[in-house]
């Protein structure tokens, strides 16, 4: 069953029901959404569009991203999302591998690639973008566009546009298509000399959404806010209702939105919940599940969302871009895990069909029908390498840390995600990172615990850490801070930038 057939035969079923409500409070029916990407389908196809060809993604979550996502994916092409704000250099390194040969733009984008005044306001708010209308196909000539809103200056003779790609009816598709074909390329990691993307397949897709549900039930009548595409699609493939939040929006704005959507579930990264529930104490007795993601939730969050969510299951999905999810465990189960003070952050069982093994030296190796098909531009994987260090506690996983993380004191090896669970769930204390300086005079690392929480912390933590963690793992430095750096759309931690902020 490939992702697209999932979604066209749930349309089909309940064709009068509201599949998305956007920012603005817009509804789409599943009947009009099904009408819509068929209509892309059809029109992308009479347009030239090739079995395999990538389609370089660059509109922003809303209706119309999702209509052409998905409709690309339904004539045969891979949706590939580059990102244009991770730099020049970055940019055309990753065109270079993914060889894209259509690009699909949202027309602000094109105008503030190509006129002067908005390029230069753009590169004053820290994004240098490229120039969209000029992008070529490496040894083949200009790529094919696509622009979504009203024609602007700079959007290239020849765009088709959204609007008219929509208009119509449409037949079905004769045939799915291949299943095991590439439907999506994301980009995650690597430099400009060497990036890194994943590929997914309809089927692989497919099988993440049906293992969402597996956890946390979705039907007919539930509501999921989110604005997070791996989250949305399984609702709409159940029949839910997905609620999607303005672009731009504050904390105070996600809340309201849920109670007046009456939402039933949502996601949110375990950071935006945080400013949620300091903008909205009470989250609305409408929900059944609260989903944290996309980064380490602490306990002091987990028990935040759990008073302000009493009604709620409050999860904790642990997932990567080459497979997802793999694991969710309870708000409840995470809690009673981290005041054992066992070691390790609790994951939870692996999700049904995930299989999960650990290497020699304890690195967690990951396989499944939600497994990725590859790396872009390399041979086809059958189980993953994480990079992740983990034990298994009566058939659960814990994670211990990640490799690339570990530090060296002596001859002792120090993995931060090992401990900093532990130290989260000490009172006070609403996050905790651990990382490591560079010591020139013993070449080993000064070891650094940045926590956030009140001034008189440290003193705190110097009496309570040693029967909390391993001796060899104390701080040798405690510094508090106002808040941990943290980068992306999914705001994770960045080490890189904690690490400069101790040492200077």
């Amino acid at each position: 069953m490939t992702l697209v057939r999932c979604l066209l035969d749930q349309a089909a079923r309940t064709p009068g029901g509201v599949a998305l409500v956007s920012g603005d409070g817009a509804e789409l029916t599943y009947g009009e959404l099904r009408r819509q990407v068929l209509a892309v389908r059809r029109g992308l196809l009479a347009a030239g569009l090739a079995s395999g060809d990538g389609v370089l993604f660059s509109v922003r979550p809303s209706p119309e991203s999702l209509v052409l996502a998905l409709g690309v994916v339904a004539a045969g092409g891979v949706v590939v999302f580059a990102d244009p704000g991770a730099g020049p250099e970055m940019f055309t390194a990753r065109l270079r591998l993914a060889r894209p040969r259509w690009s699909a733009a949202e027309s602000v984008l094109y105008a503030g690639s190509r006129l002067r005044p908005v390029r230069a306001y753009a590169r004053r708010r820290g994004l240098l973008l490229p120039n969209f209308a000029d992008l070529q196909v490496p040894g083949e000539g200009p790529m094919r566009h696509i622009h979504v809103g009203r024609r602007l200056p700079g959007v290239p003779r020849g765009s088709l546009p959204f609007q008219r790609l929509v208009g119509g009816d449409a037949p079905e598709p004769a045939s799915d298509g291949d299943p095991d074909a590439p439907a999506a390329v994301i980009f995650t990691s690597g430099t400009t000399s060497d990036p890194r993307a994943v590929v997914h397949t309809q089927a692989s897709l497919a099988a993440a959404l049906d293992l969402f549900r597996t956890r946390m039930p979705l039907g007919p009548g539930d509501v999921v806010h989110t604005d997070q595409l791996m989250i949305g699609l399984p609702a709409l493939v159940a029949g839910a209702r997905w609620s999607m939040p303005p672009l731009s929006r504050t904390p105070a704005d996600d809340a309201r939105l849920m109670r007046e959507r009456e939402a039933t579930h949502a996601f949110c990264v375990p950071v935006h919940l945080a400013e949620i529930l300091d903008a909205s104490p009470d989250l609305p007795p409408t929900l059944r599940y609260v989903l944290l993601g996309a980064a380490p939730a602490p306990a002091a969050i987990l028990r935040r969302a759990v008073a302000a969510a009493p009604s709620a299951e409050v999860l904790s999905v642990y997932a990567m871009t080459e497979i997802l999810p793999v694991a969710i465990a309870s708000a409840e189960e995470k809690l009673a895990h981290a005041a054992r003070t066992a070691p390790g952050d609790l994951l939870g069982r692996p999700l049904p069909g995930v299989a999960a093994r650990l290497a020699g030296d304890g690195e967690l190796l990951l396989s499944g029908p939600n497994l990725c098909r590859g790396y872009l531009g390399a041979e086809p994987v059958s189980e993953l390498p994480t990079g992740d260090l983990a034990r298994f506690d009566d058939g659960r996983l814990i994670l211990m840390g990640r490799k690339k993380d570990m530090l060296i004191r002596g001859k002792f090896n120090l993995y931060p995600g090992l401990y900093e669970p532990s130290i989260a769930a000490l009172p006070g204390v609403a996050e905790a990172a651990i990382v490591g300086v560079p010591d020139a005079a013993t070449g080993d690392e000064e070891v650094v615990l940045a926590v956030v929480g009140p001034d008189d912390l440290p003193g705190r933590l110097r009496r309570s850490l040693p029967d909390v963690i391993d001796h060899d793992a104390l701080p040798d430095r405690i510094v508090v801070l106002d808040e941990l750096p943290r980068s992306g759309r999914t705001r994770k931690l960045d080490r890189d930038r904690l690490r400069d902020l101790v040492t200077e």
